[in-house]
């Protein structure tokens, strides 16, 4: 194929007119993209950084076979193609001059999208981390059950929301793409966090979720303070917010889990959610000094 048979555009209602309907044709493995343009649409070009965002549509004979989009600085996220598609992609921005400082895709496309981006840029490609899509099934609350209770979180939470906000990016090694006032500020106004917290009040885990696009909900992020782990309450906030998005007419409950953490992957199965399939995520460097430099990471 060619690569001209990308066609690009920085206006996110324009794009959502052309690939709406492509993006909602699979919803679970077009989660991120979906998501991510509804937080642009509703939110502002700028809502995971200064730069404008940029998409990428691939059509051929009329059909919208595949979509990319990178909201500047993060990394480039693409549906899935055929290794045809990835370096005809790769020709396609390496032409535009466009930064591209990683990728994120399911495996396949991943792969052979840094092969591709290497040999168009020189640039080299480094696996960061692997993932799994999960699927929710049947909802299994795990026992026992630890004491306490699930809490949507309010505007008096949001300095401890702002901490673990810190934290959690902190944990993950990156940079954050917002301050963790708007973080905080944006999920309180649509009840999208939810607190576990023991019976005293003190909340010990917190469980997200994004809005629902196309039918689907994710959960994102998990997290617990590293003192208060292994205690179960990962587990029962995960339950929590699982439940309420089933109750909120989601067809698909989906989750990300870093493969490298079998604690987490195992958790979730447990309560009940399915392998979907793989991601990876890959950064590219030009020289081995970039290697070395703090990541950013968008926190959906």
């Amino acid at each position: 194929m060619r690569p001209d048979d990308w066609h690009l555009t920085a206006d996110v209602g324009g794009f959502l007119a052309r690939a709406r309907d492509f993006l909602h044709s699979r919803p679970a493995l077009h989660t991120i993209p979906l998501t991510v343009t509804e937080a642009l649409r509703t939110r502002g070009p700028h809502t995971y950084g200064a730069e404008d965002p940029v998409f990428g549509i691939l059509e051929r004979a009329g059909e919208i076979r595949a979509t990319y989009f990178r909201t500047p600085p993060h990394r480039l996220n693409v549906t899935p193609l055929a290794p045809d598609e990835s370096d005809a992609l790769a020709a396609h921005l390496a032409a535009l001059g466009l930064a591209v400082p990683g990728v994120s895709a399911d495996r396949d496309t991943a792969a052979a999208f840094a092969d591709a981006w290497q040999r168009h840029t020189g640039a080299t490609p480094t696996l960061h981390e692997r993932q799994r899509l999960y699927s929710l099934g049947t909802l299994t609350p795990p026992g026992p059950r630890p004491e306490g209770r699930g809490r949507v979180a309010g505007e008096e939470d949001r300095e401890q929301l702002m901490r673990w906000h810190g934290e959690f990016v902190a944990a993950l090694g990156a940079v954050p793409s917002t301050d963790a006032g708007s973080w905080a500020d944006t999920r309180i106004a649509n009840g999208r966090i939810t607190f576990w917290e023991t019976p005293d009040g003190t909340p010990v885990s917190m469980a997200g979720v994004t809005p629902m696009v196309a039918g689907q909900i994710r959960v994102a992020p998990v997290y617990t303070p590293a003192d208060l782990r292994g205690r179960g309450y990962a587990g029962a906030a995960t339950v929590e917010v699982s439940r309420a998005a089933v109750a909120a007419g989601a067809a698909e409950v989906l989750l990300f889990a870093d493969l490298a953490n079998p604690t987490s992957n195992g958790l979730y199965q447990r309560i009940g959610y399915r392998p979907v399939t793989d991601f990876a995520v890959y950064d590219f460097s030009a020289h081995p000094a970039d290697h070395g430099r703090p990541r950013v990471w968008a926190i959906s």
